[in-house]
């Protein structure tokens, strides 16, 4: 029997980026740095304050605590608490020198660079209350009243424009960098489409088509036939993959789609969908329920969730509807799989979602499918079933008078065909 040793290696956490112990251990640096100078005030041949000597001992402490505390459990917004000591000892040391705020105002100056570099322009306005009474307290109690008003009036503004300025600017690049982060993600993203969800169908179109080149003549014309809708399934697979994709980049450009509306009996419109799955879908539509939707866009979204039940779910897939009120259709599509887990529901319909753990789906049919439906005047919800998932898409309903066939009826329980 073999045992493995591995050493326990104890690693400082970051000093330089951004978070919440970069934040914490940047202050501590701060801290460091104003104990040595403090120090250094207190034993030079100047005969600085002896109170220097106590304000650089805790700063010095203060610092080894901001390096070594975690913060991370007190959330993004702990290292803020480290303003507090700051500011009594910046007041302690102005107190120090007689009221002379010359050596403590650059601190004042690098806390709120600190506080713009890692918080929001709020955080600055929050503390500046405190930080004037810090700045101007010591000066008052000093007998500098006038001027230290004087001087205080253009001082902390000052101070305060300073870490808003960068608090602003930090956070435009936050928002460039992220926007960098989603292009990259959606180059990533249609990368991907093209490697697996293009391949299978391209491949048996391909092979349809070559079959009949190769063979046609000597086929019986009904096998033909079999063949040419199969290739025309596939080519309308790529088509309407194309159309998502186009769909994505619209609404993260535009943040809209232009539908086309009309009137749609929508339990052939389920069962038309079914013909482009992978897998039996059992259709439970009362004939004669229509909706107002466009027609494409509806097929769109029957297709995602049937083969979203299809793919994370399992058999059988079932597609209802029902009134829900005067003038809305509720559409069902349920699986009978394990259901979603609950730590993954709050971002189901996020845009690519952590929630979709198929390597070759990149997580935008949900997401699609609730703007969707969103831009129909509905939405699409989750909820658990008994087994499994249920998947609801709410729509209006065609009005009477609206309410003329528009073609034969399907059968409820198309088989589908690949």
């Amino acid at each position: 029997m073999v045992f493995s040793v591995k050493t326990l290696t104890i690693r400082p956490g970051p000093v330089l980026g951004e978070g919440v112990q970069a934040a914490a251990r940047q202050a501590a640096l701060l801290f460091a740095l104003a104990g040595l100078l403090a120090l250094a005030a207190s034993v030079l041949p100047f005969n600085g304050p002896p109170l220097l000597g106590g304000v650089a001992a805790a700063a010095v402490i203060v610092a080894g605590l901001a390096w070594w505390l975690p913060w991370e459990r007190l959330g993004r917004h702990g290292p803020l608490l480290l303003c507090a000591p700051a500011l009594v000892l910046l007041a302690t040391a102005t107190w120090a020198f007689n009221g002379v705020a010359a050596a403590t105002a650059p601190f004042f100056m690098l806390l709120f660079a600190w506080i713009g570099l890692h918080f929001s322009v709020r955080a600055v306005l929050a503390l500046a209350l405190p930080a004037a009474v810090a700045y101007l307290g010591p000066l008052i109690a000093a007998g500098r009243g006038p001027l230290a008003l004087s001087g205080g009036a253009v001082f902390i503004p000052a101070m305060m424009a300073i870490g808003s300025l960068i608090a602003r600017q930090v956070a435009h690049h936050r928002r460039s960098r992220a926007q960098i982060e989603r292009m990259e993600r959606w180059r990533a993203a249609l990368s991907a489409t093209l490697a697996h969800d293009v391949r299978s169908p391209l491949t048996a179109a391909q092979f349809a088509v070559e079959t009949l080149a190769e063979d046609g003549p000597a086929l019986p014309e009904a096998q033909r036939t079999e063949i040419a809708a199969m290739a025309m399934r596939q080519i309308n697979r790529i088509r309407r993959l194309a159309a998502g994709l186009l769909d994505a980049e619209r609404l993260d450009v535009h943040g809209n789609l232009r539908l086309e509306m009309a009137t749609v009996d929508l339990r052939r419109a389920a069962c038309e969908a079914t013909d482009y799955l992978s897998a039996p879908v059992t259709v439970e539509i009362p004939a004669g329920l229509r909706v107002r939707a466009d027609p494409e866009r509806l097929e769109q979204i029957l297709v995602n969730l049937a083969a979203n039940a299809i793919g994370h779910g399992a058999l059988p897939v079932v597609i209802s509807a029902e009134p829900d009120g005067a003038d809305r259709v509720a559409v069902h599509v349920r699986d009978h799989g394990t259901g979603v887990p609950t730590d993954k529901c709050a971002v189901l319909f996020s845009r690519f979602s952590a929630a979709d753990t198929n390597p070759a789906s990149v997580g935008l049919g949900l997401w699609i499918t609730r703007e969707l439906a969103r831009a129909h005047g509905g939405d699409v919800v989750y909820r658990p079933a008994t087994p499994g998932s249920r998947f609801t898409v709410t729509l209006p309903a065609a009005v009477a008078a609206e309410a003329a066939p528009t073609g034969p009826q399907a059968p409820a329980t198309p088989r589908a065909r690949s």
